[in-house]
Formats: structure tokens, sequence, C-alpha cells
């Protein structure tokens, strides 16, 4: 398949939005606790803020938020000069920002591939793993494109295929594969910026590796960062549990069961 007809959205399932602002929204008091990956594979995506960010911005947009940290960290490290906008999908995960963060920083509900933002009003997108849930990629890229002034940067972090390779093992069975989303490619992501104009766009892709004790902890692990499919289907039953576990135990290694992602970190100067 080309990469131009790679970057034709699939039609999502009706009310996709929906149903993956109520998943988030569900998760979102328990988010933190379990999103240890997220927080380590973030702090990739913060190293390269530091790196990157020339001067002081006057606006900010932490894209796919959740819970707000590093809406506040960003708040913190830039100062009372800088605006922090948190935007996420999930109106739950708004609540639990605002609940812990306050309203010192602004909090927005809204879709990164329609963004409730002025043209050319940001001057430093920030986003990790948040746009591996957007059905059209290319369509969320020319929305980052949009608001950012001439001379902003995004940093993006989201994940390719052979993400959660294990996961996908153990779940799946013959003819009918697991239900994870459809991780995009390095090449699919760099024409993408590229189509939305972005005079400079750097990739770096790596492979990080987490383990966990048990299935449940896998699991639970996951819920935060896409790996869930927002679509409707069958509930599961006790022989689908042990199976999945069976399968996942034979790749078990002396620190547990591992959880392989495939990180992609992305550096766009608008």
């Amino acid at each position: 398949m080309s990469i131009a007809a790679t970057l034709s959205p699939t039609p999502p399932e009706a009310d996709w939005q929906g149903r993956v602002a109520r998943a988030f929204s569900r998760a979102a008091p328990r988010y933190e606790a379990l999103a240890g990956a997220q927080h380590r594979m973030g702090e990739v995506l913060w190293s390269r803020l530091t790196d990157h960010m020339v001067g002081q911005p006057s606006a900010v947009l932490d894209l796919g938020c959740g819970p707000g940290h590093w809406s506040a960290r960003m708040a913190s490290h830039f100062g009372p000069e800088a605006r922090i906008t948190g935007l996420d999908l999930a109106p739950g995960m708004l609540e639990v920002a605002r609940r812990r963060h306050g309203d010192g920083l602004r909090w927005l509900c809204g879709d990164a591939t329609d963004l409730p933002l002025a043209t050319a009003s940001q001057d430093l997108v920030f986003s990790n793993l948040a746009i591996q849930w957007c059905p059209d990629l290319a369509q969320a890229l020319n929305e980052v494109a949009r608001v950012l002034r001439p001379g902003g940067r995004a940093l993006i972090n989201t994940l390719g295929p052979g993400t959660l390779a294990e996961v996908s093992h153990a779940w799946s069975r013959p003819n009918r594969p697991a239900a994870l989303l459809a991780f995009q490619s390095p090449q699919v992501h760099r024409a993408a910026a590229q189509l939305a104009g972005f005079a400079s766009v750097e990739m770096q892709a790596a492979s990080r590796r987490f383990h966990y004790p048990d299935l449940a902890a896998v699991m639970a692990s996951i819920k935060g960062i896409g790996a869930q499919n927002a679509h409707s289907g069958p509930r599961l039953k006790r022989a689908d549990l042990a199976r999945a576990r069976r399968r996942f135990d034979s790749l078990r290694c002396p620190d547990g069961l591992p959880v392989t992602y495939r990180l992609l970190t992305l550096v766009l100067e608008r």
C-alpha cells in the first residue's frame, strides 16, 4: 500500500469519539497510578522540550493532556508568562486535571482533528501518547500545524508498528487477530507531517520494554495509551481470558511479562 493510500483515513465506527471519551473518563481517577510506562516515555519527550525550546513561549498546548501532569509541569517550567492550555477529548480527565491542578491553567474539551483554537495562536504543542487515538492522522497533524505560529514547534510522542506485540500474541486466535489499534509507520508519520506544511520534520524511533507480574497488571497498564480498540464487541469469556494468560505466560522472562512499545518521537517546526 502506498503512503498516500495509507494516509487516507479509514471511516471510524459511529460515535468512536464518544466511546473513547467515555473510556478515558472512566479511567481518569486511576490513570496516574496505572500510567508508569506512559510517564517514563513522556520523560523522553520532556528532554526534547528542554533541548529544542528557544525563548519563552507565550502560549502552549498540551494535546491529549489527560489528568494534567504535563500541563502542570510546563506551567511550572515556563512560569506565569506562558498561557498553558490542556486539551482532552474526555471530560472526566479534565475534571481530574482541574481538581488536581486548579483553574490557573486553561482546560478545554476538544478533538485533536478539530481543535477549538485560533489559527497561529500557539508557540508550542506538546503531546504525549495521544494522537495514536486519531483515526485520521493527517488531519490531526494539519490541525497542529494550523494552530502553531510561524517558527512554532510541536513535540509529539506516538506509537508505531510493533507496539504491544506480546499483547497481540496473547489475545489473538487463529484467523482472528487481536483488536488493537493500527499503529502507523514512521514513513506515514513523516509524510503526514510534510503534507501538513511543517518546515522541519525530525523523528526518532526506539523500542521501550516494560515488565509486569501478571496479565491483569499488563492490561491495567495499557488502558491509557490507545491500546484498546474503541469498537463495540462481545464480552470476553473465561475461556478467552485463560487462553490469553497461557499465551502470555509463554513469553515470561526473569523480569516478568514483557510489553514492548515502539515509541516515535516527532519534533516538528512550523
